[in-house]
């Protein structure tokens, strides 16, 4: 494991973030909180941000902005940086800007990676700040709850070994999102582990009040699918096909077949794949339940998954879109000019 064992030498922070404001300040300080070692990256911010982290001793990254802004490529630059200006790093935790960390938290995970030689990938539990504000904020909460132990991957917070994190060549660039599960799939190739621990991990403001804004965070996790599964959804790893089918037999087929037969059934096609979202939604409802929800938080949970799925498939489909014609990929974000988030990251 190398031969540092303080937190405040062996441990670093890489922040990423545009024009995060009030939630900038709180996420720094909570990182400077834990260790002195903090770099912030950030994407063409308009507000004071580089001010304010370079004014509390954070080490800063602005990146080129004639390069197209990834949540990747922004870590990866973060990461460079911290091992270039700190020698004595061991391990880096990744978060976005748009969040604070838990008390205690670093030390948690970071005892925990001391303990386990073939862990290269710790997280924990990620909270809305504001889940009452709005029901998509709910929903951010309520996805964030996954189950507790060995894991296939993380998400946008979590503290990464560094020796296994050079090993695969970092986080690919490319990846316009899901770039933490992506970069999993190579780190467990290698022999690694991925865990979720069960302690509070960080606190994030999703500021999500409008469907439209739950829409393009739907359709950029359908991005994500299609983008992992064309990566590495060859058996055995099969990364995200599940969810890609999904996505486009719920969101694309179902809809059209029931649209185009209804002239010939009377309409009794639109009825019949009704019946089956309402099928679907019971059944997802139920499992929630039996994993612990409650009845008022799985019924809302299984109708929204279901209502992503038609989001979901347009994200596959832009994918595709963007592969054949050779379009350059772009960020699909869902915060506005008044609550940009981070370049690309998982909120």
């Amino acid at each position: 494991m190398g031969e540092h064992n303080d937190l405040r030498t062996a441990v670093g922070v890489v922040a990423i973030g545009r024009n995060e404001g009030d939630r900038l300040r709180r996420c720094l300080h909570s990182a400077k909180a834990q260790t002195d070692q903090v770099v912030y990256v950030d994407s063409g911010s308009t507000d004071d941000s580089v001010a304010f982290a370079e004014s509390i001793g954070v080490e800063v990254v602005n990146l080129d902005t004639s390069i197209p802004f990834t949540a990747a490529r922004a870590r990866n630059e973060g990461i460079a940086r911290l091992i270039e200006r700190w020698t004595t790093i061991e391990y880096v935790h990744v978060l976005d800007g748009d969040c604070e960390f838990q008390d205690g938290w670093i030390q948690i995970a970071y005892d925990f990676m001391r303990a386990n030689e073939d862990a290269a990938v710790v997280c924990g539990r990620r909270r809305e700040r504001n889940p009452g504000a709005s029901r998509y904020n709910l929903m951010c909460d309520l996805e964030w709850d996954t189950p507790i132990g060995q894991a296939r991957s993380c998400g946008g917070d979590a503290l990464f070994l560094l020796k296994a994190f050079n090993e695969v060549g970092g986080y690919n660039p490319s990846v316009i999102a899901g770039e933490e599960p992506e970069l999993c799939v190579r780190i467990r190739g290698k022999g690694y582990t991925v865990h979720r621990l069960d302690h509070e991990m960080t606190l994030h403001d999703a500021s999500m009040t409008r469907f439209s804004q739950y829409w393009q965070r739907a359709k950029r996790a359908g991005h994500a699918y299609a983008q992992g599964a064309d990566m590495h959804g060859k058996p055995p790893e099969r990364h995200c096909v599940r969810q890609t089918r999904s996505a486009i037999v719920w969101g694309l087929i179902l809809p059209i077949l029931a649209i185009g037969l209804s002239w010939w059934t009377s309409g009794l096609s639109i009825a019949v794949y009704l019946l089956m979202m309402c099928a679907q939604i019971w059944r997802i409802r139920t499992g929630q339940i039996k994993i612990g929800r409650s009845k008022q938080h799985a019924t809302l949970l299984a109708i929204f998954i279901m209502l992503a799925k038609y989001a979901q498939a347009s994200g596959v489909l832009l994918y595709w879109y963007r592969k054949v014609t050779g379009k350059q990929a772009t960020l699909i974000e869902y915060k506005g000019a008044a609550d940009t988030q981070d370049g690309g990251g998982n909120g």
